[in-house]
């Protein structure tokens, strides 16, 4: 379900007109997470240049933000995630830890190599995401601190 937004009609005439003065096929403009995208459609394979003033395409968008929230403790390396030193040993940390920055939270197994994930900020281990012995992508959320 989506929700609705109010767009403002002077700002979309403003960029129609704006086309229709440079010559331009096609703008786009963003603020506030709302995308706006006017095109002016093209007649391909005509030979023929008219100056009618065509009737715009206009495309409204809301942009996703993709970015890992705050506090997120991410994958720097494909590999396969490991909560504690060996096997049977006591996790590094349990939800609801207090971190330090710089603190061993977890360790990826690359290539037969033990690489530790640090804590990036002092704060309260709130969620571990991944299980033991998960494999894990770059870039995926493994932790959260708050």
């Amino acid at each position: 379900m989506s929700k609705k937004f109010d767009v403002d009609s002077d700002l979309v005439r403003k960029l129609a007109e704006l086309l229709s003065e440079t010559g331009l096929g096609e703008i786009e403009y963003e603020e506030s997470g709302i995308r706006i995208r006017v095109t002016i459609p093209s007649y391909q394979n005509s030979p023929i240049v008219t100056t009618d003033i065509k009737k715009p395409n206009i495309t409204i968008d809301r942009v996703v933000d993709n970015s890992p929230p705050i506090g997120a403790v991410t994958a720097p390396m494909v590999g396969t995630i490991y909560t504690a030193s060996a096997p049977g040993e006591p996790p590094f940390v349990n939800v609801g830890d207090a971190v330090l920055k710089g603190q061993t939270i977890l360790v990826i197994e690359a290539m037969k190599t033990f690489n530790e994930i640090s804590a990036h900020c002092d704060g309260n281990l709130s969620e571990i995401l991944v299980k033991d012995g998960q494999p894990v992508e770059y870039g995926e959320i493994l932790a959260l601190i708050s």
